[in-house]
């Protein structure tokens, strides 16, 4: 059947999925040829990681397009829409920080992290910054040299930093527009490149400072101005031009594909981007791809410089950005550039890699072994946390394909008795598995509970309930409180992991961190629960300003932190001035009360 599905493919472009035993999409591929690709898989050999993909591959779907870009379209919609075990890359994408200028309803500058960036938002963002540390430092500086408003929220009247110069009064609507203009014009040609007017405008300030014998100030400005200089000068490319543009080549190696990308800004290289990942299909295709699904979350330079291995006029058409190959001078040296990195990042991280592989999806895999599953790529491990008698919790925390999937984790507040393990367990997962019933939401291939026969029961009872066949194991701990045993659900009888130094670290790993997770959240409830009591004892305060209160600050010791100020965002003056007072007394007294 197999075989004969695979001759009916037809010869046209297209993506296709690859699933495994259950149905699940494992790998999103895209091909000018699908007959041809798909076919390669099976009749051709294959090694690493795509023969082990190949392996798990019970049957695959195809859908065909009128060319190879509405196919590099549809790969990437469906990459996102199913996140596929062998799609991913082997380490998580990390969104960059940038400055951000904001104009309305009055001018001011913040760092900014965005997962994703869409041209249509029109924000006004310069960077990414190699680090949001070097981003900030600009930031606080261009505010001592510009009045800009610096203050959150809108104050009834002028705070010190309009005495000092430092702010143009916007509480009060009286801002001079011309100065505003002229202000955002000199902030803006900085931030594009022009080093130049802010460099001008610290030494002005740094010789008024020095006539007027203030050299404490001169000084603080001179460190600022020399940091600056290391940020704005550290690598110096000599095209002489202000185009904003990214620099990507790749290096494959032993199925491994790095990819590197130079961040230019006004000429100079102001930081970069590694990603590596394993090779499934063809090199030219992966990378292509890479590169689509990389800007569907960062900015989009107005130049890309990429290698002739990649698709400049389809990378070009799908980005809206000027994508080209140069075959000579500086441009193609910072190709040149890009892919040295490209390989000294991969030959430097490729025993990490490898480490990481057997902690994780080689660990996963012989636990599958052990276990005697088809399927082992997605796990829900649960715990139970009553500390110090109050407030019973519950916490699920998801690995798949060996790694923690924290966008999926939930919480749990316990209906039941806080000392009933066995009918908290039941609640909880009759909770989280009647809902995924409900919501068509992905199962597990495996529970682990944190215990033994006692919850693996309350499990099972419920999984039976609602005609759910899904493996259920107990860990359990040690004296020590450490993981000791693994307990087979099915047969209840306990496997010993002494052989399996992999498997033991791995599944520790997961009671650790399920464990935490849950701890965390027993706390902040507990934390919560004595904010709102003794926010009881202020007048003024009712359920909604509590309410916005404990979201706020979270905790007793962030509210003792917050000023009269801060606090009158949310309540009255007068009651901030109570609360503020009140919380400033019971600091004392706990203090005179330790100090005895």
């Amino acid at each position: 059947m197999f075989k004969e599905k695979l001759k009916t493919i037809p010869h046209l472009p297209g993506s296709y999925q690859m699933r495994n035993i259950n149905g699940n999409i494992i790998y999103v591929g895209k091909a000018k040829d699908l007959y041809k690709r798909v076919n390669s898989y099976f009749k051709g050999t294959v090694t690493g990681k795509t023969a082990i993909m190949v392996s798990e591959v019970a049957d695959f779907t195809y859908i065909t397009t009128s060319s190879e870009q509405e196919a590099f379209i549809l790969e990437l919609n469906l990459i996102k829409e199913y996140n596929p075990k062998y799609n991913i890359l082997l380490k998580d994408d990390k969104s960059y920080p940038y400055i951000e200028y904001i104009s309305k309803p009055y001018p001011r500058l913040k760092v900014s992290r965005y997962l994703n960036i869409r041209k249509k938002d029109k924000k006004l963002l310069f960077g990414p910054y190699p680090n949001a540390y070097a981003a900030r430092k600009i930031v606080e500086l261009i505010n001592r040299m510009y009045p800009l408003k610096k203050c959150e929220g809108m104050p009834k009247h002028v705070c010190l930093y309009y005495h000092i110069g430092e702010c143009l009064g916007y509480c009060e609507k009286n801002v001079n527009l011309d100065k505003l203009k002229e202000m955002e014009h000199e902030i803006l040609a900085f931030l594009k490149g022009n080093d130049k007017i802010l460099i001008d405008k610290i030494n002005t300030k740094i010789k008024a400072y020095s006539d007027a014998l203030n050299f404490e100030m001169a000084r603080d400005l001179k460190k600022e101005l020399e940091y600056i200089s290391v940020i704005l000068d550290k690598q110096k490319v000599e095209l002489h031009d202000y185009i904003n543009r990214d620099c990507i080549a790749a290096y494959l190696d032993d199925g491994l594909v790095s990819v590197q990308i130079l961040f230019l800004r006004s000429g100079k290289i102001i930081g970069g981007h590694n990603d590596k990942f394993y090779l499934i299909s063809d090199f030219a295709d992966e990378v292509n791809t890479y590169i689509l699904n990389f800007y569907s979350k960062h900015e989009i330079p107005k130049e890309i410089l990429v290698e002739n291995i990649m698709n400049s006029e389809i990378l070009s058409e799908l980005l809206h950005t000027k994508v080209y190959n140069p075959l000579k001078g500086k441009k193609k040296n910072l190709l040149d550039m890009a892919k040295t990195n490209a390989k000294i990042s991969l030959e430097q991280e490729l025993k990490i890699i490898e480490r990481d592989e057997a902690r994780t999806v080689d660990a996963n895999a012989k636990l599958k072994e052990l276990l005697h599953l088809d399927v082992l790529d997605r796990i829900d491990a649960f715990d139970n946390s009553n500390l110090f008698g109050s407030y019973a919790v519950s916490g699920m925390v998801v690995f798949i394909n060996g790694k923690p999937a924290k966008n999926e984790y939930r919480k749990y507040k316990v209906s039941v008795d806080k000392n009933d393990d066995y009918n908290t367990m039941k609640e909880v997962i009759y909770r989280r598995y009647y809902r995924a019933l409900v919501d068509n939401l992905t199962m597990p291939d495996l529970i682990l509970v944190d215990g033994g026969e006692n919850q693996i029961r309350a499990a099972k009872e419920i999984l039976g309930a609602l005609k759910l066949n899904i493996k259920v194991c107990g860990l359990k701990k040690d004296n020590h409180h450490k993981t000791s045993e693994l307990v087979d659900g099915d047969i209840l009888e306990v496997i010993d992991l002494s052989n399996y130094t992999d498997v033991f670290h791995y599944l520790t790993r997961i009671q650790d961190e399920v464990h935490r997770f849950t701890i965390t959240y027993h706390k902040t409830l507990r934390d919560k629960g004595t904010i709102a009591s003794l926010l009881d004892n202020i007048d003024g305060i009712g359920k909604v300003r509590k309410k916005e209160l404990i979201k706020k600050y979270g905790s007793i010791k962030k509210m003792s932190e917050a000023s009269i100020e801060e606090l009158r965002e949310i309540i009255p003056e007068n009651v901030a001035i109570n609360l503020h007072k009140y919380l400033k007394e019971r600091s004392e007294n706990k203090n005179n009360a330790s100090s005895l």
